[in-house]
């Protein structure tokens, strides 16, 4: 089970667009084989970076209106939003390092 915060369509705009901090956004389904390889790792990511930014997991299965207006065609895809922007996103699993340096060019 993920110890990140699940995101709907009822609360995105409060937890990720109204945000303060930078959010991290894991676009991902159950039957998604990559994304439950990439959930462990973003995990890793997300207890390095607490306290510089929030992250959470939205299911594309239950929300796929917000999937369709982030042009999320393939999944895992991890969007960082900042200010109530997507500012920048990756696509397909990725190792550690390649999430905490997409951070690193937008949290301080």
């Amino acid at each position: 089970m993920s110890a990140l915060a699940n995101v709907t369509q009822a609360d995105f705009e409060s937890e990720v667009l109204q945000s303060t901090q930078p959010v991290l956004v894991d676009f991902w389904a159950p039957w998604c084989g990559p994304c439950k390889m990439l959930g462990p790792v973003v995990e890793k990511v997300a207890g390095a970076h607490a306290g510089k930014a929030k992250f959470v997991k939205l299911n594309t299965d239950d929300n796929p209106s917000l999937a369709g207006q982030y042009q999320v065609s393939g999944i895992p895809c991890l969007i960082l939003f900042k200010g109530g922007q997507a500012v920048d996103r990756i696509v397909g699993y990725v190792p550690e390092n390649a999430i905490t340096s997409m951070l690193s060019k937008h949290v301080s």
